[in-house]
């Protein structure tokens, strides 16, 4: 990498927005040259620094996502799944990097980022942080060296505006815990329980979560047998983590050959 990289944030108003704004602008290994908003927001024209309650930056929301990638070598992303969708296809016209962190995507979606991924560079993670996508080494080694003796279940916390669960997180260290066992997370997930359910499924992962207040983001790994526990333990408290590390993840994917990748990829683990 040769020059500092131009980078666009999508859905700049919103709390993880605001985030990606203050860390690019703030950085110097990038620079931010573009914010978006949906059209309508009362954003659109303004001065992102001015909008957020601060100085001006110099960069002026717009609607106009391609006008704004084609100005730019990456774009962070995270938005929803329909808008994000939309992104990947222009970002790959474009040619430029796409992180994206949007949760709540389905199989079908996630499908659906491969034509865009044959002609950019694709970063996707449920989580940026660097202590989760150890958490999740961690928990495919152990889940690896337990039988199903021991009872696996996904516990997680967060705000109570978040709109997915279970997070991508949870369903991040859900695989993990799967791909440890040899198993499909599809056959053995556990996520509903009200009611008369019956026993636990030997083998089954279970998925809790908890929403409340200001939570940033918190994660259990816990594995349940007679007689012991072992739990596997990350909490956030500023989302300032997955800011650096989807900048970090930006930067990584300069020079890098189309396709889809992921934070396991960007920090080499």
């Amino acid at each position: 990498m040769t020059h500092i990289p131009g980078i666009v944030i999508t859905g700049a108003s919103g709390r993880m927005g605001q985030m990606l704004v203050r860390t690019v602008s703030e950085s110097d290994k990038a620079n931010l040259v573009g914010c978006v908003e949906r059209s309508g927001h009362d954003w659109i024209g303004r001065d992102i620094g001015e909008a957020m309650g601060g100085s001006e930056l110099g960069v002026v929301v717009t609607d106009d996502p391609l006008e704004a990638f084609s100005r730019a070598q990456a774009v962070i992303d995270f938005t929803a799944p329909a808008a994000t969708l939309e992104f990947a296809a222009l970002a790959a016209q474009a040619r430029c990097v796409h992180v994206i962190g949007t949760t709540g995507m389905t199989d079908e979606q996630i499908a659906a980022l491969e034509p865009s991924a044959r002609h950019a560079v694709i970063v996707r993670a449920g989580n940026m942080s660097l202590g989760v996508n150890l958490l999740v080494q961690l928990t495919k080694r152990v889940a690896a060296a337990l039988d199903e003796d021991f009872d696996i279940e996904v516990i997680e916390a967060h705000h109570h505006h978040k709109v997915d669960a279970p997070s991508g997180t949870a369903l991040m260290l859900g695989e993990a815990a799967a791909h440890g066992r040899g198993v499909s997370l599809a056959e053995v997930s556990d996520r509903g329980r009200d009611g008369i359910t019956g026993a636990r499924k030997r083998g089954d992962i279970g998925f809790t979560a908890i929403r409340g207040g200001d939570i940033v983001g918190e994660h259990d790994v816990l594995f349940a047998a007679a007689g012991e526990r072992i739990v596997l333990r990350h909490l956030a408290t500023d989302r300032s983590i997955f800011a650096r590390g989807a900048l970090k993840a930006a930067l990584w994917g300069q020079g890098k050959d189309p396709g889809q990748y992921d934070m396991a990829d960007v920090l080499g683990l």
